[in-house]
């Protein structure tokens, strides 16, 4: 069975992995993997594939940045080329950016089976260009592969639960598979503080809007610890204007495995990334999210995030907040990977 996976920004790079190894292992499957190019940095793309064992792509299609009608545009293009010279027997998407709606579109009016992984998150906020890909890739894909029972439900709200299959978080597996790893490989390496916060910052609502960024580079100025934040080249730009303290340490972006080492000896975490949310979750450290709602209710539960926006006094206050109880895990028992090979096998009988 030859499968098409569509990959292009550092989560998928990190979903894909889990699944790739398996396809490896398994003489069902034959898999070529396409890159779109949405993520043309080397530290947010080439890097990812070295460290996280992932093949090279068959195909890297160079889209790079643009509007988001002319990125998706050139990847629906590229990838109709590719699927009709490849002839892929299933196509795999992951997570809700332009290139899993890209991927799903394209295959979809080709008639190619599509498997959406991470299937069923909403946010409600249909300002944000993710949530319009989750809706549209959830709506023409044949296979749902669900992360939690949340997620579960949203998709069944829909009229969805025919394809949908709870399949557990295929972040999970990774974090369970990476950490020891990332220990190894940077045992010894000096941290830049013995304390801090650790935080990352890419999402539009935020970096668009001097506002909501000022106050946010604000509170970073005046917690009581330092916070270590490496940035997207996006948002580089966008600091210009910003004022902030030397209480802020910015760094290159970093690779897979060192952002699971920092994240380990972090205090907490700043994020308005949806995929470090959860990595925070799974490894217990608690979280504030930079943004005004999350896909992620789950981790929600007890006080292991919490949603402060942009707003200064939100954080100043929640930064100290204590974690209420223990923490339970909806997102599966770290095999989702394998669930889904099953599913795609027993969906192609």
């Amino acid at each position: 069975m030859k499968i098409a996976t569509i990959v292009g920004a550092r989560p998928q790079f990190i979903k894909a992995a889990v699944l790739s190894r398996l396809f490896k292992t398994d003489d069902r499957f034959q898999e070529i993997i396409i890159h779109t190019g949405q993520h043309y940095d080397q530290n947010m793309s080439d890097v990812f594939f070295s460290e996280l064992q992932i093949s090279e792509p068959k195909y890297n299609l160079e889209v790079g940045s643009g509007l988001h009608g002319e990125q998706t545009g050139k990847m629906l293009h590229r990838l109709e080329e590719v699927f009709l010279n490849e002839k892929p027997d299933m196509v795999v998407v992951y997570g809700d950016t332009n290139s899993t709606v890209a991927g799903a579109l394209a295959a979809s009016k080709l008639h190619i089976p599509i498997a959406h992984v991470e299937a069923g998150l909403r946010s409600f906020n249909k300002k944000m260009p993710e949530e319009i890909n989750r809706i549209a890739t959830d709506h023409i894909s044949d296979l749902l592969f669900a992360p939690t029972q949340n997620a579960m439900n949203l998709l069944a709200a829909e009229g969805l639960s025919k394809n949908s299959f709870l399949s557990g978080d295929i972040m999970y597996d990774s974090v369970l598979f990476y950490k020891d790893l990332a220990l190894e490989k940077f045992k010894g390496q000096t941290l830049p503080f013995e304390t801090y916060y650790l935080a990352t910052l890419h999402r539009q609502e935020n970096t668009d809007d001097p506002h909501r960024l000022q106050q946010i580079f604000n509170a970073f100025s005046n917690l009581d610890l330092p916070v270590l934040l490496p940035l997207h080249p996006r948002t580089k730009k966008m600091l210009e204007p910003i004022k902030y303290s030397n209480n802020i340490k910015i760094i290159e972006p970093v690779g897979y495995l060192e952002l699971l080492h920092l994240l380990s000896h972090s205090i907490k975490v700043l994020t308005d990334s949806g995929g470090l949310q959860k990595e925070a979750f799974f490894l217990s450290k608690p979280c504030l999210t930079l943004r005004d709602e999350t896909e992620w209710i789950e981790t929600l539960e007890n006080g292991w995030n919490s949603i402060v926006g942009a707003s200064e006094n939100e954080i100043l206050s929640k930064i100290s907040h204590p974690i209420s109880a223990i923490k339970t895990n909806p997102f599966g028992d770290g095999h989702a990977g394998n669930k889904i090979i099953e599913l795609i096998i027993q969906r192609n009988k």
